[in-house]
């Protein structure tokens, strides 16, 4: 199976496309995630940055936090990516504006500590109650 993917936001304005493999990819329940998505959790796979590019449309970007950058699409809001200076390196994006999403399941749940009580949703992974960033 080929590690090209690709992606866009609901309008049609943003596409982007990386070539790596789906791994490393987990449910967020952190609330920064819940606010600048409007969703109850954020499903991020994280890729090498120098393997992802954007296609199409200049994304609108959002510093969250002092180490985080959000990426969304200018037009729709739809949130598509984020970059974090705790692992220069990489890229996370959202899963849920992937071409095909059901390819990529994921692996583990982040951030917790931050977790709604009332939400349940693949209890058998594995918890992280922050992140861990090798």
């Amino acid at each position: 199976m080929s590690d090209l993917h690709s992606g866009g936001c609901q309008c049609g304005a943003m596409r982007y496309q990386f070539d790596a493999a789906l791994h490393d990819i987990a449910h967020c329940h952190c609330s920064i995630c819940r606010r600048t998505s409007g969703g109850i959790v954020t499903t991020w796979i994280t890729v090498p940055r120098a393997r992802f590019s954007w296609l199409q449309g200049v994304a609108k970007q959002y510093a969250s936090s002092a180490s985080c950058t959000r990426y969304f699409c200018p037009e729709c809001g739809a949130q598509l990516a984020l970059f974090t200076s705790l692992s220069p390196e990489t890229l996370d994006v959202t899963v849920a504006t992937l071409d095909n999403p059901e390819r990529a399941p994921a692996d583990r749940h982040i951030w917790v500590q931050s977790r709604l009580p009332w939400l349940t949703l693949d209890p058998e992974l594995p918890d992280e109650q922050q992140e861990f960033i090798p």
